[in-house]
């Protein structure tokens, strides 16, 4: 396939992407953005006692009729309750406890009552209001119940959800495994960053853009490597990627220049060609391929543009897409929104383009700077792709000021 639109390369690329379904345990502070391989039932009531959610005196409320500050209620004070003790004490008619918030209220007691409305007393205490029955108490189980599923299998773990866990007394969260996805990027003229940067160089952006967004996405990228303009070498370093990878991303050497080395090294492993060239700007260059690096086992081999902005676009279009499918987590997808343009965008536009913006309430902003695929400090503090599907069967025309658009949130 050649010449394919957004939505047929997403729908190929959805098709050869396989569902992690392999679970591992993880602690569980460190279970954030992983998401749930299981359902979570509570074993217990929580609290597993009745509590007091004040700081105060727990008694019967019936000793309190017609208490007043003219005419307050003597009750005389048997012990003291903190939180995290517990008392085997049955309180009787005329007694007291003087408990502090979350302690367990001891039997024979059906009320709470504020410190506020006593006089503090120790031995004794003098209580100025009346309560009523299972005033200011907190019942055991009132968070959650015994049996009670508290969160589905597929639930993405954010920190409340590791919270709700910490409170059913788990210390690890059983999890789909994350993606084992590889990152390789081509280029002679590259040069890691932290090295002098020599005449007719550039720094290697591509690979911290992809391995950062990897992991805003939730997960690690598995491998990384920045490889020569050598199709064999390309190719030694594609079949033993694939050996342990769910998927691998590359970026540059798709076109069709003479260092362009990704048709041939896949070309040497026997990888299937599934389609070359997608209609968008950036990122046209697009190149997907299928290697099955054992008998029934299909790696799909996505092989980006190397423009930088054209890296960005791939990586939110059609990667995106992929790793929500990959990873069970719909929090990643795509997210589209609507608005106005309060600016004008004056470089022509034939066929679909995606622009680098920022949307708030409705409206889009277009940053300073150039918008050319090679250039990507322009794209610092922008959080859309500014869509232009709806003109993509239009002569060259620009977006101005006012003008109702969709984008794809980042």
């Amino acid at each position: 396939m050649e010449g394919i639109s957004v939505e047929q390369a997403m729908e190929q690329i959805l098709q050869y992407t396989p569902v992690i379904n392999e679970t591992e345990e993880v602690e569980l502070n460190k279970a954030g953005g992983r998401i749930l391989a299981q359902d979570m039932v509570a074993e217990f009531n929580n609290p597993p006692f009745d509590r007091s959610p004040v700081d105060g005196y727990a008694c019967k409320a019936e000793d309190l009729a017609g208490a007043s500050p003219e005419h307050p209620v003597r009750l005389k004070v048997m012990e003291e309750i903190d939180a995290g003790q517990y008392s085997e004490r049955v309180v009787e008619h005329g007694q007291a406890v003087r408990i502090m918030t979350g302690a367990a209220i001891p039997k024979g007691c059906d009320c709470c009552i504020y410190q506020e409305r006593t006089d503090y007393g120790e031995d004794f205490v003098e209580i100025y209001t009346e309560q009523k029955q299972w005033d200011n108490y907190c019942f055991a189980g009132e968070d959650f119940k015994k049996g009670t599923t508290l969160l589905k299998k597929g639930t993405h773990i954010g920190y409340v959800e590791a919270a709700v866990m910490a409170g059913m007394g788990a210390a690890k969260a059983p999890v789909y495994r994350r993606p084992k996805v590889v990152l390789l990027t081509t280029g002679d003229e590259v040069v890691e960053p932290g090295n002098p940067l020599p005449a007719g160089k550039i720094y290697n952006s591509n690979m911290t853009m992809l391995s950062s967004r990897m992991r805003e996405l939730g997960m690690e990228p598995f491998y990384m490597e920045a490889v020569k303009d050598d199709p064999q070498i390309m190719s030694e370093r594609l079949k033993e990627a694939a050996k342990q990878a769910d998927m691998i991303i590359t970026t540059g050497g798709v076109s069709v220049g003479k260092k362009d080395i990704m048709h041939e090294s896949l070309g040497r492993i026997n990888a299937e060609r599934i389609f070359w060239r997608v209609k968008m700007k950036p990122g046209m260059p697009t190149l997907f391929s299928v290697y099955e690096s054992e008998p029934g086992r299909k790696v799909p081999v996505i092989s980006l543009s190397g423009n930088p902005f054209g890296v960005a676009v791939g990586v939110e279009l059609l990667i995106r897409p992929a790793l929500e499918k990959m990873m069970q987590n719909p929090a990643i997808g795509l997210k589209e929104v609507a608005g106005v343009m309060t600016d004008d965008f004056v470089k022509g536009i034939k066929g679909r383009r995606f622009i680098r913006a920022y949307w708030e309430r409705g409206e889009f902003h277009l940053p300073n700077g150039l918008h050319s695929n090679g250039v990507l400090s322009s794209m610092a503090g922008c959080n859309c792709l500014i869509d232009t599907k709806t003109m993509e069967d239009k002569e060259s025309k620009s977006l101005k000021t006012g003008d109702k658009v969709s984008a794809i949130l980042l």
